[in-house]
């Protein structure tokens, strides 16, 4: 006779399943592409990180949005400024509209980025747009005690609307999908939210296929997927999808170790391609630019005008640049500074202490020298970015031109470096720096002990970030 806790075990067992998992995200992302071919003229986008398994890339527009279900959770009727989301703005205006995919998991019906953060998204927009909150945005049930103040000071760029923004959400527990007035009849531009799975109250649904329903399944894959990603799903669904319960975590490890050793560059992934994300600003480009990682090893004898800033993991035997070059190729032209960095807390106080203090005479010298200089870490989100916002806030004025002959500001404060972030945000909307981060970076900068003519004397301050506010 089975036990309570056996039977719970079991439940676990499968919740974690990798077959019961892309099963799940398979039937979801059907649902989603009835939804599209409901609204054919509306761009799909995925709310990353989740959204992305469920959206077909051949019907998927290329630009992501970031909706962070805690930025709209109980209480916190605030706007980000480090997830503003503009960019998805163009596209709703050229399109009339524009739909939105992420789910959730077991018991609730909408994620709270749809449910919550969405709405204060439009409503934050609508204000900063049109200076009041339209009619047509009154039904949003958000306080009006929002604070929208960010969007409008902020240095982004809005661009014109001629209607307010609104959201319409749909789940598979829809059964009429609205419908909307052509362009211009319509009264405001829908955003069209669709939480992909099917609400299940007990935890899982048996299916007749031989497969148990999960719902919000492409959530935190990092725990079931074993390393599979939503593009190498999509690439090889019908070969993961016919392979048997029993035999698909081999055939997902040889995936997965077959896209890791080949290094394929995706061309439609902008991370994999070089320098296509220099930061903007209204007065033009800046020589900053992020990228993910370098995979190419001839990236630095065919770029004579960038250098590169290289974070890698502490582990990494062999670095990708430096297998392809000689030794003296690599270090005799300076133009690459390889930093190895550990994880965790041990990354974060490497981060204040060795990388920043490396990094920024090195950028300095280049940026001297008239190159770009090119950030990379494994993510291209986090610590890459970090690094970029100190040498945007050290070395170029507030018109984006680069400070005489490189020479680092001193009039640096927490309103230079929330405006780099913002350019940064701007140009590259992947960037997704942590709380840590962008708090080294005020010691670093801001310390009243440390000392920017020689960048990296931390001081003591353990004063808080606000950069993320």
């Amino acid at each position: 006779m089975e036990t309570t806790s056996s039977v719970l075990a079991e439940l676990r067992r499968e919740s974690q399943s990798i077959f019961n998992r892309i099963h799940s995200i398979t039937e979801d992302a059907a649902f989603v592409k009835q939804v599209h071919g409901h609204y054919p003229d509306f761009p799909l986008l995925p709310n990353m990180r989740c959204g992305a398994w469920y959206t077909d890339p051949e019907i998927t527009s290329p630009e992501r949005a970031y909706f962070k279900s805690t930025d709209g959770h109980t209480n916190n009727w605030s706007f980000n400024l480090r997830r503003p989301n503009l960019h998805i703005l163009p596209l709703l205006a050229q399109h009339a509209g524009l739909i939105l995919v992420d789910s959730t998991r077991a018991g609730k019906r909408i994620p709270d980025a749809l449910s919550k953060t969405v709405p204060i998204w439009c409503t934050v927009v609508n204000r900063a747009i049109f200076n009041a909150l339209p009619k047509h945005t009154r039904c949003l049930g958000t306080p009006h005690s929002i604070r929208h103040r960010g969007a409008s000071t902020s240095s982004y760029s809005l661009p014109t609307l001629d209607r307010p923004l609104r959201p319409i959400w749909i789940t598979p527990a829809t059964t009429v999908f609205p419908t909307f007035p052509k362009p211009p009849d319509c009264a405001f531009y829908p955003i069209i939210c669709v939480s992909a799975s099917k609400q299940v109250t007990d935890g899982m649904e048996r299916r007749a296929s031989g497969f148990a329903y999960i719902q919000g399944s492409g959530d935190d894959h990092e725990l079931w997927s074993m390393g599979l990603t939503p593009s190498l799903y999509w690439k090889h669904r019908h070969e993961i999808l016919s392979t048997a319960s029993s035999a698909l975590p081999d055939f997902v490890r040889l995936l997965v170790s077959v896209a890791s050793s080949s290094h394929t560059d995706d061309p439609t992934d902008p991370n994999q391609l070089m320098c296509t994300t220099p930061i903007r600003h209204v007065s033009g480009h800046i020589s900053i630019s992020i990228i993910a990682s370098l995979r190419r090893p001839d990236l630095l004898q065919a770029h004579s005008a960038v250098a590169f800033v290289c974070l890698t993991p502490q582990d990494q035997d062999q670095d990708p640049i430096l297998a392809g070059a000689t030794t003296k190729e690599a270090s005799g032209s300076f133009r690459m500074l390889r930093i190895q960095t550990p994880e965790g807390k041990k990354g974060q106080h490497h981060f204040l202490t060795v990388v920043l203090p490396r990094a920024m005479p090195f950028i300095q010298h280049h940026l001297q020298d008239q190159r770009t200089v090119c950030i990379a870490c494994n993510t291209g989100t986090d610590m890459s970015v970090g690094v970029a916002v100190a040498a945007l806030a050290m070395f170029f004025r507030p018109d984006g031109s680069l400070c005489a002959q490189g020479n680092a500001r001193a009039d640096i404060s927490k309103d230079v470096l929330k405006t780099r972030l913002q350019w940064i945000i701007a140009s590259y909307p992947q960037a997704n720096p942590s709380r840590t981060t962008l708090k080294r970076i005020n010691d670093f900068l801001l310390s009243p002990f440390s000392d920017l003519s020689t960048p990296g004397t931390p001081g003591s301050s353990d004063r808080t970030s606000d950069l993320d506010e």
